[in-house]
């Protein structure tokens, strides 16, 4: 089951080219924003500007949490990944290098794009703790709910099927 439920994490991070990510601001409160992603099985990779309120943030709290849609026809489709992790700047070059190659990998078009002046990128790798697959088709706001250490899925809660009671008259 463990190993099922990884394939899916992975397949919806396939189909995915962008999340959004909480960052913890200064004064406590969350910012949202969307960013581009590459993965490594379950690990992500994200470049940001260096100097962007994401990268400090991010330094400053290594506490980030995502969310990731990819498209979908209907509802009874809608799939899905809400992901607590861990932030970690990448400083060095070869970590840097990777990671650009798995960007140009997923996302030619950046090869042709000029930098912003004076923008420099920082790369930050995000380390899923906890991890929920949203799985409409097995029923409405239906999630599995694991802990994720290194390379392996925990699970940590039970499956959790969401039944909604809709009124149908007066």
């Amino acid at each position: 089951m463990k190993a099922d439920l990884e394939a899916k994490a992975v397949q919806i991070l396939e189909a995915s080219r962008d999340a959004a990510i909480a960052t913890i601001r200064p004064d406590g409160f969350p910012q949202n924003t969307t960013v581009s992603f590459v993965h490594d099985g379950l690990t992500l990779f994200i470049g940001v500007g260096s100097d962007s309120q994401k990268a400090r943030n991010m330094r400053r709290d290594a506490r980030v949490s995502l969310t990731i849609t990819p498209p979908y026809q209907d509802w009874d489709h809608i799939r899905g990944l809400s992901m607590a992790a861990h932030a970690a700047e990448m400083t060095t070059q070869e970590e840097s290098a990777e990671v650009i190659g798995l960007m140009l990998k997923r996302f030619p078009q950046i090869e042709n794009m000029d930098p912003m002046e004076g923008v420099m990128p920082s790369f930050f790798r995000l380390t899923p703790s906890v991890l929920s697959v949203l799985d409409y088709s097995l029923g409405f706001g239906h999630a599995d709910t694991f802990t994720v250490t290194d390379t392996d899925i925990a699970e940590s809660l039970e499956s959790m099927k969401h039944k909604w009671l809709l009124p149908t008259g007066p």
